[in-house]
Order: structure tokens, then C-alpha cells, then sequence
């Protein structure tokens, strides 16, 4: 009944939006309000369920896209989005761009969150599209891909880390084999899948495409831009904090003051504002741009993505009645009693979860306290069990999770679009990180 009840809602929620054409904010509301009244919460906790929804989603999220849309804007104004999208072209060519858009995803997927990283991505992505003469969603589904695989895949990301110290393998393990079967995946669910939604659905790879949320594009000559160096590190600012943080939380004492202000420095809301900082001065006033002139553009880029930050809450509220209705609870009784294989069933537990919920990272943590005891009396190597429900954390993206909401606005699709095309490349990369983990288990 409980998963009956999240595909009715998520049938009304299409519903209201494609059909009525209700604003989406207000259509998430009310799907939230009606599916936690289906689910048995008390009415007088729906407010407190839905307003905890909100909050949760936005406190994590409001300041980070607030200021990387900051930081994008700056740098994308001064001409250093198109200094570093020059470089990319002249390197590696527009035949090969895929390949470069793919290493840098993945090295700046290692430090940032999935929903960080394609902010501090996004500006420079559009950009090179712009200059190569590609469709955005050409470029876009290879970087969101990798980005994907490794928030779902990888420590230090928290889903992964949390859930390797749940089931206590160490996170060094957990790391090399996901870098093993993250290859395969990001191949198959970046180019490969690329090629063939090219070929099947060509309509989301308009050049013409609206994205008012990353602002207008304009256009440069390469001698008025910053250089390449301080582009670079300005956008790779909140990476290199981070990774810093990452690092040094591993070698230095806990309780050290050192390590906790580094700590401080590289927590992402801390590196976000600090790297904004930096780009005021290197993006800005040492380019002679007066602060007045700065603080437009900031504020522009907050005015861009204000409709988005409502959309991304109205998710979290409707991820949230299902939390408290009991529909993880629900999924883990369905399991209690089977002989499928441990990957599988942490897979299967994880991707079931990831579709009732939306969160990737509740469903991870969730799903590894449902299967302490298979790994317990399971042969199979529990780091591939930790990664069987990254893969699984990542099934089928839809409309109760943030990233499905900021693919869309992002990339200026619509609904129906962004089923097409996200939804069934976050189903490619789930199926295929699950295929690469058994390929790899029949190794070990």
C-alpha cells in the first residue's frame, strides 16, 4: 500500500503540473499534504512534517547555491568561464571535448557534492557548448553523469562514507573498487548513453535552449579575460578547500585546533563563501570593476535561481512525508526473508528506497542498516555491498529529489524531457554500476 501510495502521488504531481499547469512549488505542496494524509500522519503534523521537509532540503542547499550562483556569475561575467572553456577547446579539441568535460566532472566529482559540483560546472560547460557549437545536453549529460557516479559511489561523499562505517569496511577499500567500477559506469551512462539518447531523442539537444538561470551569455575577445591560471583556481576554489578538509580529516588528530580550523575552512557552506571572496577580488576589483557593479551582478544571480531554491524545497517536503509515513520501514519488511545475493538485494533495497524517498543519501544510510545482517552472514566482500547501494541510491531520479528539479531548470526542460533523459540516465548509470559490481565480484 505505502508504495502505491508514492506512485499515485507522483502520477498527481505530473498531473497538476503538465496538465493544469499549477506552478511546481505549489503542485509539491499539495502532493506532499495529500500523500501524507494517504500515509496515516496525524493532520496536525502534516504542517510540521512538510515546513522540516523544506528546511532540511534548503539548509543544506540555500547558501551553497546562493553563493555558487554568486561565484558562477562573477567569473562567468568576467570573461574567466570563457578563458578556461578556450583552454579546454584549444587542448583537447571539439572531438575529443567529452573526454576533457569528463575528467574534470570527475576530479571535481571526488570533493564537491553532486548538486555543488554543477554549479561550480554549469557556467563553464555552457560556455564551451556555446563556443564549440554544441547542444548544452551534449556536453551536460557526460559531466552530470560523472558527477552522479561519484556522489553515489565514492568516499568522502557522505552516502558511501556513512554506510562503509555502518557496515565497518574500511573506506580505503570502498574507494579503489569504486574507482574500478566507476570507470565502466560513467563509460556506459556518459558517451555510450549519450549516443544513443542523441539518436532516439534528439529534441533535448536544442542549441536554442532556455537557461535563464545561469543568466545571458556574452561574448569576449581572449585578450580582455583573466588569465587561465587565476580562472581556474577561482572556479576550483571550493574543490580545493574541500579536498584539503577531505585530506587532512584523515592524517591530523581530531581534537588538533589545526585540523578543526581546516576543517572549518573546507565545510562546503565556509568554502563556498570564501572562494566567493576570492572572485570578488580576483574576477572583480583587481580588474578594475567597482564593488557597486559586483554587487549587481550577485544579486542577479540570486534573482535567477530564486523560482529553482522553491522548487528544490517543495521536493524536500514531499521526501519528507514519506520518511515519516513509514515507507522505508515498509521496504525493509518486504525483504526481511530471502536467498537472492547480497549485491542484489542491497541493490535492490537501496534502489526502491532512492524511488520512495528521493534522497539518495537517506536512502544509502537507510538501506545499509536493512542489510547489516546479510553482510554479517555473507561471504561476498562488503565493500561491494557498500557500493551495490551507491548504485542503487542513484535509480531513477525523479521528481522527489533536488537534482531532478535542478536538471531540469538547469538545463531548460520540461517535465516530460527531463524523464526522458535524466530519470533514464540515472536509471543507465544504477543498472550499470550494479552489472560492474557483480563483473568485479566474480573476481574476489
Amino acid at each position: 500500500m505505502p508504495l502505491l501510495i508514492v506512485l499515485l502521488g507522483v502520477i498527481l504531481l505530473i498531473f497538476l503540473i503538465t496538465k493544469l499547469k499549477l506552478n511546481t512549488f505549489v503542485s509539491l505542496v499539495i502532493t506532499a499534504f495529500l500523500a501524507a494524509l494517504a500515509l496515516g500522519i496525524p493532520i496536525a503534523n502534516i504542517p510540521t512534517s512538510i515546513e522540516n521537509g523544506i528546511g532540511s532540503q534548503l539548509g543544506h542547499l540555500a547558501i551553497i547555491f546562493g553563493f555558487g550562483s554568486m561565484l558562477g556569475k562573477l567569473i562567468s561575467d568576467s570573461g574567466g568561464g570563457f578563458r578556461i572553456a578556450n583552454k579546454l577547446i584549444k587542448t583537447f579539441g571539439k572531438r575529443n571535448i567529452q573526454i576533457a568535460v569528463i575528467l574534470t566532472s570527475f576530479i571535481i566529482g571526488l570533493a564537491l557534492f553532486f548538486e555543488v559540483g554543477l554549479v561550480v560546472l554549469l557556467p563553464i560547460i555552457f560556455v564551451i557548448a556555446r563556443e564549440v557549437d554544441l547542444p548544452l545536453m551534449y556536453l551536460g549529460i557526460p559531466m552530470a553523469a560523472t558527477l552522479n557516479v561519484a556522489h553515489g559511489f565514492l568516499p568522502p561523499h557522505p552516502a558511501p562514507t556513512a554506510v562503509a562505517q555502518a557496515l565497518n569496511v574500511p573506506l580505503g577499500h570502498v574507494l579503489l573498487l569504486g574507482i574500478i567500477v566507476s570507470i565502466p559506469t560513467i563509460i556506459i551512462s556518459g558517451p555510450i548513453f549519450n549516443y544513443f539518447l542523441h539518436k532516439f531523442y534528439p529534441r533535448v539537444y536544442r542549441k536554442d535552449v532556455d537557461v535563464s538561470v545561469l543568466g545571458h551569455y556574452k561574448e569576449f575577445k581572449i585578450d580582455e579575460t583573466p588569465g587561465f591560471t587565476i580562472s581556474v583556481l577561482t572556479a576550483l576554489l571550493p574543490v580545493i578547500l574541500i579536498s584539503i578538509a577531505t585530506i587532512c580529516s584523515f592524517i591530523l588528530p581530531k581534537n588538533n585546533f589545526i585540523n578543526e580550523f581546516i576543517q572549518f575552512v573546507g565545510a562546503p557552506d565556509a568554502s563556498m563563501l570564501i572562494s566567493l571572496l576570492v572572485a570578488i577580488f580576483t574576477m572583480g576589483i583587481f580588474r578594475g570593476i567597482n564593488i557597486k557593479k559586483i554587487g549587481a551582478s550577485m544579486t542577479e544571480s540570486v534573482q535567477q535561481i530564486s523560482m529553482m531554491l522553491l522548487i528544490i524545497g517543495g521536493g524536500g517536503a514531499f521526501k519528507q512525508v514519506l520518511v515519516d509515513g513509514g515507507v522505508s520501514k515498509y521496504i525493509g519488511q518486504l525483504f526481511g526473508q530471502t536467498n537472492f545475493s547480497p549485491i542484489l538485494i542491497a541493490w535492490l533495497i537501496a534502489a526502491l528506497l532512492r524511488v520512495s524517498l528521493g534522497s539518495s543519501t537517506v536512502a544509502s544510510i537507510t538501506a545499509a542498516s536493512l542489510v547489516t545482517s546479510i553482510v554479517n552472514n555473507s561471504a561476498v566482500n562488503p565493500a561491494l555491498i557498500v557500493l551495490a547501494i551507491g548504485a542503487g541510491s542513484v535509480f531513477a531520479d525523479h521528481v522527489n529529489d533536488a537534482g531532478f528539479w535542478m536538471i531540469k531548470e538547469y538545463f531548460g526542460l520540461s517535465l516530460k524531457e527531463t524523464f526522458l533523459s535524466w530519470t533514464t540516465l540515472t536509471t543507465v548509470i544504477s543498472v550499470s554500476g550494479l552489472l560492474s559490481i557483480l563483473a568485479v565480484s566474480a573476481f574476489m
